[in-house]
């Protein structure tokens, strides 16, 4: 009987490829989060800043809700950008959407009417959405199957930290009397991250070879909703939208609900947002592990329905005359935080995976959009519906519930892709001799 030949051992050129392999994810990994938290902190001033801003152009609470509303145009911006991205380049896109933010945030910083704050924030928010769906999507493409839920989850932890800074800051610009302008001056600032940004951030190898073999060219923004894929697309644009509906307004306003509603302190608020926010952090790992222990679609379902209740317990509460108001709003924080990061993370996750190359970055995109839309709808809705149904907190409430049949359909009609590779959870093969 022959033995069995013993393991061949790597040889020193397979040793170097996995020391080069894993150098190229480290860096990678690196870049993509610095970015996403540069974009959170960027993301996350007019939403902070809400009363300061208010109180700056003469708006009320229905007012500012009409500035999201104009806001959320950027949407369409961050389409097309988003598009661009899958077509000429993830890299080359990803670095020109970041360095165009600190022109906007210039801007915004110098608006003196509120016309001009509006449009540099419209293009602020276009480019910081298609930098996001770049980011998003070469974390999947430049991770192992393994690593994919994870590498999500370090993107999500960058931007809630960049938004963390952001809320960090405002209480000590309020303290000492400087303007929330300053904010934006800071946002400016990051572009001095840009060139080693562009040193670290190499090209998505899976792009390149879609690029060579010629069917990034041949494809078309609409081409997600070819019959391949049309059952997921639609049924993910329905469920975007309506999480949008459900989310939007309830993320814009918590600090002006504490603040203006509630009636806790700027420093009061800003430690709960800190603190609570800090914990539900939480909901970035716990989602990876679940995505990776029972799947992408099982995780958007269960943190789908249950951050309703978290969005409850913030927006209509806490009852008259209770002895600890800041108590109970953190509760409520801290619990639609982890679930609202736990569905980010699944999401995002399904998201890429169930797209091909040609196609991931503009299904980002049409995510975007429909998530304007349905962020228009949530804050007209607060701006109509304010005063007749007695409080912006109580319409804010109501919307979160359309969240629940959204998790639902998620979870009835989208395909698992848990232990997939990308090229057989988004079909490639089929949809390239599709398109030949």
């Amino acid at each position: 009987m022959i033995d069995p030949a013993p393991p061949t051992a790597p040889n020193h050129e397979q040793l170097d490829a996995a020391a080069e392999s894993a150098r190229r994810e480290r860096v990678t990994v690196i870049a993509l989060v610095a970015m996403l938290f540069y974009q959170g902190f960027a993301a996350s001033i007019v939403s902070v800043a809400a009363p300061w801003i208010g109180s700056s152009f003469h708006l009320d609470g229905a007012g500012i809700a009409r500035l999201f509303t104009w806001i959320s145009l950027s949407a369409l911006g961050a389409l097309a950008l988003s598009r661009m991205i899958d077509r000429y380049e993830r890299r080359r896109m990803i670095l020109w959407c970041v360095a165009t933010i600190p022109i906007c945030s210039i801007g915004t910083a110098l608006s003196t009417s509120f016309a001009a704050f509006t449009a540099f924030q419209i293009a602020l928010y276009a480019v910081i959405g298609a930098a996001g769906a770049g980011c998003i999507v070469m974390l999947s493409e430049e991770l192992p199957i393994a690593r994919r839920a994870r590498g999500q989850s370090f993107g999500g932890v960058a931007g809630s930290l960049g938004a963390g800074f952001c809320v960090f800051l405002m209480p000590i610009f309020v303290a000492y009397g400087w303007s929330w302008r300053w904010m934006f001056v800071i946002s400016a600032a990051g572009i001095a991250m840009l060139p080693a940004m562009a040193r670290l951030l190499p090209e998505s190898e899976r792009w390149e070879l879609s690029d060579a073999s010629g069917i990034t060219a041949r494809t078309h923004f609409y081409d997600v909703f070819q019959p391949l894929y049309r059952v997921r697309s639609i049924t993910m644009i329905v469920c975007a939208l309506a999480a949008a509906i459900s989310t939007t307004a309830a993320n814009a306003f918590g600090y002006y609900h504490a603040v203006s509603v509630v009636g806790l302190s700027a420093a009061s608020t800003s430690a709960m947002t800190i603190v609570a926010g800090g914990i539900g952090l939480l909901g970035f790992p716990l989602a990876a592990w679940t995505s990776e222990r029972f799947g992408r679609v099982p995780t958007v379902v269960g943190f789908g329905i249950f951050i309703t209740v978290g969005h409850i317990w913030f927006y209509w509460g806490p009852p008259a005359h209770f002895a600890w108001p800041l108590m109970w709003l953190a509760t409520g924080y801290f619990w639609f935080n982890v679930c609202d990061n736990g569905a980010s993370v699944a999401t995002n996750a399904a998201g890429t995976e169930l797209f091909p190359t040609p196609l991931r970055g503009t299904m980002i995109g049409w995510f975007a959009l429909v998530g304007a839309i349905g962020a228009v709808i949530s804050n007209a809705a607060v701006a109509m519906l304010a005063n007749a149904m007695g409080g912006m907190s109580i319409v804010v409430g109501a919307l979160s519930i359309v969240g629940i049949p959204a998790a639902i359909l998620f979870g009835l009609m989208i395909d698992e892709t848990r232990g997939m590779s990308l090229e057989m959870a988004a079909k490639e093969d089929e949809f390239i001799a599709s398109e030949n």
